[in-house]
């Protein structure tokens, strides 16, 4: 395959398109992955180009906006303040938690679809982890102190508000490069998670929650499956528990709700359109976006990501494909498709970062995508992060003095 990241011709279209929406993943797309997300880092000038695409702009991750561990934080502290993002409109616009957590330039933040049932469960969810994964780490690593257990458990259960999340990263440092380790670290907390949605049904939930895998190799039953670690591919490297419908796919109706709502002054779905009151299906999201939306309002959509899988089974004809990225990215791009719109998939290698991915630069495709598969990139960033934030802070300022001229 040609990678397209010089690709003249793709970004003047963008520049001069009338009516254009970049919604984009976040971490492994403009931060590098690291395996200590409180260590991640946004430079200043990503930042004010950020600002500079104003209502063209969106955010679709499923880290989160605040806490601790927000990209609200790493915003203030690469801003060094925590008052200037909000006086001058600097937070990241747009979706976290997979679609559960909106916030605007300001900081903002709301979360509609979400009951007090739900938030109360969510809470609890790092201490029902912890006697857990001490037990499993104990199983699993029995020379290990309590000190050291303690340690790794820091690093890896992610206190998070609408998504408490359990990250492998720093277990699997401990086994080097033994992947039938790293399988048994995989398969246990996959069974510990799963676990604490039986306890959510116990107390009245039972159609609250759902595991998401990352990176991950599709849908089985409803249910995500694991990339178990190989000699050459680390596979999944955490587990998040989401609340039902928290859809990266659904996500994308949701700011294309709020693109056109605020460019016509009418929201297509209704003003009260969130997660949970989206169709579950593609085709039944293509169907809503046919049934409500003018063609002259559809956008060009410039759908970025990172984590896109793709897997030859061991029937050698066939693929499981997934990724958290690659439902709203097929989205965008049979959207394009239905409306006649040159939408724009832009896929961000981010295997330099301090997580194993599988390197365009190595082997071209293999595990990410294959000559099979609908999801086409219009454009390849073989140098990650770095090179992809280049290209959108020119973008910006090509885009910014476009539309002041035109």
């Amino acid at each position: 395959m040609e990678f397209m990241a010089s690709n003249l011709k793709a970004q003047n279209q963008l520049i001069s398109s009338k009516n254009i929406l970049i919604i984009q993943d976040i971490d492994g797309v403009c931060i590098p992955l690291v395996k200590d997300p409180m260590t991640r880092k946004l430079e200043s000038k990503y930042i004010y180009a950020v600002k500079e695409f104003a209502e063209e702009f969106f955010v679709l991750t499923c880290g989160e906006h605040e806490g601790p561990r927000g990209v609200n934080r790493i915003i203030e502290r690469s801003l060094r303040s925590t008052t200037e993002p909000k006086t001058k409109e600097l937070y990241l616009r747009g979706l976290a938690a997979c679609g559960v957590e909106y916030q605007d330039n300001n900081g903002e933040i709301s979360f509609e679809g979400v009951s007090e049932q739900e938030l109360n469960f969510l809470s609890k969810v790092p201490s029902l982890i912890r006697p857990k994964f001490n037990f499993i780490v104990k199983n699993i690593f029995p020379e290990l102190s309590q000190e050291d257990i303690n340690f790794h458990a820091i690093k890896s259960i992610c206190e998070t508000r609408f998504s408490p999340t359990i990250n492998f990263n720093s277990l699997f440092d401990l086994v080097n490069k033994d992947s039938d380790k790293r399988k048994l670290i995989q398969i246990s907390f996959e069974k510990m998670m799963n676990e604490i949605i039986l306890k959510a049904e116990s107390e009245g939930l039972k159609n609250s929650f759902f595991l998401h895998i990352s990176p991950n190799l599709g849908n089985k039953n409803g249910r995500e499956k694991i990339k178990l670690s190989s000699q050459d591919d680390i596979g999944s490297t955490d587990i998040q528990l989401l609340i039902k419908g928290a859809v990266k796919d659904s996500g994308v109706l949701f700011l294309l709700n709020k693109f056109i709502a605020d460019k016509t002054g009418k929201a297509p779905f209704g003003r009260s359109f969130n997660f949970r009151n989206s169709p579950n299906s593609v085709m039944e999201k293509i169907d809503l976006c046919k049934r409500t939306i003018q063609k002259e309002d559809m956008p060009l959509i410039v759908g970025v990501g990172d984590t896109v899988t793709s897997k030859k089974n061991n029937d050698e004809k066939s693929y499981s494909r997934g990724g958290s990225d690659r439902s709203f990215l097929e989205l965008i791009q049979m959207l394009g498709n239905e409306f006649g719109v040159k939408n724009k998939i832009i896929f961000v290698d981010s295997s330099s970062g301090e997580v194993e991915r599988p390197s365009t630069k190595k082997t071209g495709l293999i595990g990410i995508s294959d000559v099979h598969d609908n999801l086409k990139f219009d454009i390849v960033f073989e140098n990650g992060p770095k090179e992809y934030k280049s290209w959108f802070i020119k973008l910006a300022n090509e885009r910014s003095n476009f539309k002041k001229n035109s």
